[in-house]
């Protein structure tokens, strides 16, 4: 007998090589400061690690985070905007990568990129 979890096969978890950034929604918090991100990846058998550059207007990183082997695939993170010359337009660059033994170079599985606005009354 065999026990189905997934009712459609393309939720079944995926090897590295097949985990793919699904979706990336952002919301920006009423003061601009700060931007919710969440990700939706495929299911996967080995945990991906992400990493997350926000960019202003400018060309300026505005923020990054690192995601070490997230054990979930649908999840949200909070990014503090911390560029010093605030811009109403942002990009969002996503890299899913894994790693092997140290020293190894890492494996980018997928790359996404997304955009955000920030309302001008929110700009300090």
């Amino acid at each position: 007998m065999q026990i189905q979890f997934f009712d459609d096969p393309a939720d079944m978890f995926k090897a590295r090589d097949d985990v793919r950034i699904k979706d990336i929604v952002t919301e920006v918090s009423p003061e601009g400061r700060r931007v919710s991100v969440g990700f939706d990846l495929t299911p996967f058998r080995d945990r991906p690690s992400l990493d997350v550059v926000i960019v202003n207007a400018e060309g300026e990183i505005a923020g990054n985070i690192t995601v070490i082997e997230t054990l979930a695939h649908q999840f949200i993170l909070i990014i503090h905007i911390r560029d010093k010359n605030p811009t109403t337009r942002y990009d969002v660059f996503t890299e899913l990568f894994y790693t092997g033994e140290p020293g190894d170079p890492r494996q980018v599985i997928d790359r996404h990129q997304t955009e955000f606005t920030i309302p001008e009354a929110s700009i300090d």
